[in-house]
């Protein structure tokens, strides 16, 4: 396929384009595009934004997964409105771009995560779930309604609901990992909050999987089919790297150190990806002693 991609440098986007530069031809929006062609090499077009491209009839397929990282900073309002305007913006052009063709791509899959749902408590979570109304909902639902307003007579159009990308190369687990590291790590909070997962390679193979199953379309969980409360991955992740899992840090100094950002820590979402089995998906790493296992072998 010919594929335009956005957010292509970032822990999914350029694990996907490393796997799958040999059997796609990638053209990625980058607004550093020196940067970008270092990283992703020079078999990879990058171009600067979306209106610098005159037509989106010679691509094949959208995948959207441009975003400001949701976790780096305090959500003040400023950081908020960056965080919605980084991913309906670039969105909505994109969704332009797509109805302004006569021939436009056939599929076009874009991000959203599963913050959809907001607090569930320890609710089964699939995609027919009822989401609670709080920042994280406002978020994923405009930008999923942006993506759904593409002419789906002539585009398939696939959201990606996704939990939290467990990978060594870069997102969260890292941040996760270091207090385990210096020895003093633990459960955060309760501990009986949900962690929706998923493996960076099963990530990368369910974008791969929604790309090519032409009866898949709406949103779909990008999530492990066995999500675990935090204190299980916190022992989970201390036995992967051979260290202790002895402190636990309350919930009121994970609200200080981080403000109304700390409720994705503090009150989780057991999501499970219903959806993506139910149509023939499986996964390499279901269960998280194993995915962490792989990681941290590697």
């Amino acid at each position: 396929m010919n594929i335009l991609m956005t957010g292509g440098t970032g822990l999914i986007g350029s694990e996907f384009i490393h796997q799958y530069s040999r059997d796609h031809e990638f053209t990625v929006v980058s607004r550093n595009v020196a940067s970008a062609q270092s990283k992703l090499g020079n078999h990879v077009r990058v171009v600067e934004n979306v209106s610098s491209i005159e037509s989106f009839e010679r691509f094949d397929a959208i995948i959207n997964l441009a975003g400001e990282p949701i976790a780096d900073k305090r959500w003040t309002d400023t950081q908020k409105r960056a965080i919605c305007d980084s991913r309906w913006d670039i969105t909505s052009a994109l969704v332009s771009k797509i109805n302004s063709c006569d021939r436009p791509p056939p599929v076009f899959l874009s991000g959203s995560a599963i913050g959809f749902y907001g607090n569930q408590k320890d609710k089964v979570v699939t995609e027919d779930t009822s989401p609670h109304n709080e920042f994280t909902h406002e978020l994923c639902a405009k930008w999923e309604a942006i993506a759904q307003s593409v002419d789906q007579t002539k585009t398939r159009v696939v959201t990606l609901r996704t939990g939290v990308v467990l990978s060594e190369k870069g997102g969260a687990l890292g941040k996760m990992a270091l207090p385990f590291k210096l020895g003093v790590g633990g459960t955060l909070g309760s501990g009986s909050q949900y962690l929706a997962w998923i493996h960076l390679q099963d990530m990368v193979r369910g974008i791969a999987f929604l790309l090519e199953k032409e009866v898949c379309s709406g949103a779909f969980n990008l999530t492990a089919p066995a999500p675990v409360t935090n204190k299980v991955f916190s022992k989970a992740l201390a036995k992967s790297l051979g260290r202790p899992c002895l402190f636990n840090v309350p919930s009121f100094l994970m609200k200080v150190a981080m403000g109304e950002s700390s409720t994705m820590i503090l009150e989780g979402q057991r999501v499970i990806p219903e959806k993506l089995t139910s149509s023939g998906f499986t996964f390499e790493y279901p269960a998280i002693d194993d995915a962490l296992s792989d990681i941290y072998s590697a």
